[in-house]
């Protein structure tokens, strides 16, 4: 989440942090209980319920399993998660008077903090009641993205073919990734280095740093079915697409490991490829 600064990330490299031993026994546990609040904040959303209910009752999770909010405050964010429905990409803020309706698309992203200081952040997205077959798709590529690029999280691989496989699976669908916003390191803070764009362009950007056990990264597509530009609502938090079409969100924590990468905010995945139009996947 938040907006990317233009950096050279070659020059960042010494600011990633390699995490070892009970920090790791840490992030883990931070991640386990992002991913517990998250799906239990995701299962709350029913059309007639307004988004300021959603919001307050996964501040009363967090209490309950000893976590507060992430987000809350941080560069004066008032919300306790971002929860944004259907054109807002991430960054919206609850209110009571903000009722979901049916065949919304609903993206909640749940950042938390442990009591020993450790933070766990994910995001995913539902839809309210039936969803339509453009959500179905523009959710099941998303998702389809964020695995993707899991996959290659591993060590000796470049950041750079992580982040552009994210784009390159999208396109297949014929999506766009919103440029604006990237993923980051997490840790100690909620935003480290290195910062994980949803693409790559090698030309100005070079190969990035090469990914290496103890990194600890969130991985964050961002998806708009239409164009992947954005605008700021007056609020000066919530992000949307320019054309107002719908925007999907996922995210994990991810480990990388001497050998497979490790989520740390386990989830299954809710749209499989059964569930959509035969007809509406890439050939």
């Amino acid at each position: 989440m938040f907006f990317r600064r233009l950096l050279e990330m070659a020059k960042k490299k010494n600011r990633i942090h390699y995490r070892r031993g009970g920090e790791v026994d840490a992030m883990r546990h931070a991640g386990e209980l992002a991913a517990e609040i998250l799906r239990e904040t995701a299962v709350l959303v029913k059309p007639g319920v307004s988004t300021a209910e959603i919001d307050a009752a996964a501040a009363e999770l967090m209490a309950k399993k000893g976590c507060r909010s992430a987000f809350l405050g941080y560069r004066k964010f008032p919300g306790q998660i971002c929860i944004s429905v259907n054109e807002e990409v991430v960054h919206g803020i609850g209110h009571p008077s903000k009722m979901i309706r049916e065949q919304d698309l609903v993206k909640i992203d749940i950042g938390i903090l442990t009591r020993d200081g450790w933070v766990g952040d994910n995001a995913m997205t539902v839809c309210a009641g039936t969803p339509s077959r453009e959500a179905l798709r523009l959710m099941y590529a998303t998702e389809e993205s964020l695995d993707e690029a899991i996959a290659l999280a591993l060590p000796g691989n470049r950041l750079a073919d992580l982040c552009a496989s994210v784009e390159n699976c999208v396109r297949r669908y014929g999506y766009t990734v919103v440029r604006e916003m990237v993923g980051h390191g997490v840790g100690r803070h909620l935003h480290e280095e290195p910062q994980v764009p949803n693409y790559w362009d090698r030309s100005t950007m070079g190969p990035g740093p090469k990914l290496a056990p103890g990194m600890i990264l969130a991985i964050e597509p961002m998806i708009n079915a239409g164009t992947s530009e954005i605008e700021i609502l007056a609020d000066k938090w919530t992000v949307v697409t320019k054309d107002r079409a719908l925007s999907a969100h996922y995210e994990h924590t991810v480990l990388i490991t001497e050998g497979e990468p490790e989520i740390l905010t386990p989830r299954k995945r809710l749209v499989d490829k059964a569930s959509l139009d035969p007809q509406s996947l890439p050939g």
